[in-house]
């Protein structure tokens, strides 16, 4: 089962026509891009000219905003990034570089730059980082990127791979042959990438030591990325087979390398780490989603302003984003959920075959009624997946939620029913109750632990706060912890 992001590109298009989820996908797509910190700009052959890296950076910058749901202003998050920047650039491989850095607005763990020494970092990333050695750890490695000028290389790498790739096809006849010359130009491709993330992490280690961080905080932080992506896959789907077309090295190999990095440099406890303040600088941080984009609380997704609500059935994990709130669960059962303008349509059934869909089985759609609601629901087949369409109307506005699965069974379809049920609107009182979640740092008291700790937290399934807690403050959930320590809750 592919990820629902790679299933948004592949998938959703095949059934949508609407410029809505089209659009959304191909965002998502170039998400995917930004993430090894390569630049998703075309540039032509020839002509690589001082200015282009800069001209590169300054074109992209305003599409990453937008696609990162934009910049996030918070004076403790932004002291907290400015306090690491200028010794790193005094301590970089070329410290006459400048650099343009962005936090924004986004709850993913992601940091990436652009050429012309753009530099992202989401708050996402500064939520779940505990000192900031850790937070340099990240600007050093993307920093990286940038002097050794790896978005240019990559660019030019992909242009060139592209165009024999053409070529095979449009002269080599043997069509298993020429797949197969194909295939091992990806792998080489997807290997050329994987070795600029080992240099950045090298390279990235000794600039964080010679600026007087922990150079060990690198190491530090891939150990914590992996454990929070755990958490939230929650063990269920993916493939334990390495993905050898990936942009990055697998987190083992890039761990092996920090690690192998910092001792070279020194033991362990040599360079600056500075809990206390960093977490004093992101202390009342916003956490989670953007209120603007509704809240995930456990299974339900809640939106204030829309004042609509909807619980997803035991197993399935929820994610939002800009463009819509996504699914999966680990049977293969991905779900999508919008929002699109029916204004035009007297009734729904008219809309639902008004042509956004592929591959619609007209004999399936049913007008009907989801929590005293209008509502018309459908069936569609195409290229192998199975989809069943629900679109619930308050007012001009239809929700639309999209379940896809290329093995539907009964179980597939309750979940359908179920989810579709659970709509609803929202009363007064609920949605005067919903609050954002917040970072809120506090100093521990003798006695406490983990488990004693973590019941405070909110947002969280109560089952799995103490995970949760460990994971974000990077304590053992069975050892106590010292008196006076900062640790991170999230509270709303």
């Amino acid at each position: 089962m592919p990820s629902l992001v790679r299933m948004t590109g592949r998938i959703w298009r095949k059934l949508v026509r609407s410029g809505v989820l089209a659009g959304a996908a191909l965002v998502l797509a170039a998400c995917q891009l930004l993430g090894d910190g390569t630049s998703v700009g075309t540039v032509a052959p020839g002509t690589l000219r001082p200015s282009l890296a800069a001209d590169i950076g300054a074109r992209e910058h305003p599409r990453v905003v937008a696609t990162y749901g934009g910049v996030y202003n918070d004076p403790g998050a932004e002291r907290a990034v400015a306090s690491v920047v200028g010794r790193l650039v005094a301590a970089s491989q070329d410290p006459s570089q400048s650099y343009k850095i962005t936090i924004l607005n986004s709850p993913a763990i992601n940091a990436f730059a652009l050429p012309g020494g753009y530099l992202y970092v989401t708050r996402g990333l500064l939520a779940l980082a505990n000192d900031t050695s850790e937070v340099a750890a990240v600007l050093a490695h993307e920093m990286a990127h940038v002097t050794a000028n790896h978005a240019i290389k990559r660019q030019q790498r992909a242009e060139a791979r592209e165009l024999a790739d053409q070529i095979l096809n449009d002269v080599v006849q043997d069509t298993e042959a020429a797949r197969k010359a194909i295939v091992s130009s990806q792998l080489s491709f997807a290997r050329f990438s994987q070795v600029q993330e080992l240099e950045a992490d090298a390279i990235g280690v000794k600039t964080l030591a010679k600026a007087g961080f922990d150079p060990y905080a690198a190491a530090r932080f891939l150990k914590s990325m992996a454990k929070f992506a755990k958490y939230q896959s929650a063990g269920k789907g993916g493939s334990s087979a390495p993905d050898f077309l990936s942009s990055h090295p697998s987190t083992p190999e890039r761990l092996q390398i920090a690690v192998r990095s910092a001792r070279q440099i020194g033991a362990p406890g040599i360079g600056e780490r500075d809990r206390d303040r960093f977490l004093s600088q992101i202390d009342g941080m916003l956490f989670g989603d953007d209120p603007l984009e509704g809240f995930v609380r456990g299974r339900s997704f809640l939106h204030k302003a829309l004042g609509i609500g909807f619980t997803v059935p035991s197993g399935y994990i929820l994610e939002n984003s800009p463009e819509a709130v996504l699914a999966s669960n680990g049977g293969g059962t991905a779900i999508r959920f919008d929002g699109a303008d029916v204004s035009s349509y007297t009734n729904l059934a008219d809309y639902m075959t008004s042509g956004w869909i592929n591959g619609l089985l007209p004999q399936s759609v049913r007008e009907t009624t989801i929590s005293g609601l209008p509502a018309v629901t459908g069936a569609a087949i195409t290229q192998g997946w199975s989809f069943r369409i629900a679109v619930v109307r308050i007012g001009k506005t239809g929700y639309r939620f999209i379940f896809a699965s290329r093995s539907p069974n009964d179980g597939f379809d309750q979940d359908f029913r179920k989810t579709i049920d659970s709509f609803r609107q929202l009363t007064p009182t609920e949605r005067a109750r919903l609050r954002s979640l917040r970072l809120k740092v506090v100093k521990t008291k003798a006695g406490d632990t983990p488990r004693k700790l973590a019941i405070g937290m909110s947002g969280v399934e109560p089952s799995r706060r103490l995970e949760f807690f460990s994971i974000l403050n990077d304590f053992s959930p069975n050892k106590p912890i010292p008196a006076g320590t900062s640790i991170k809750l999230v509270v709303d």
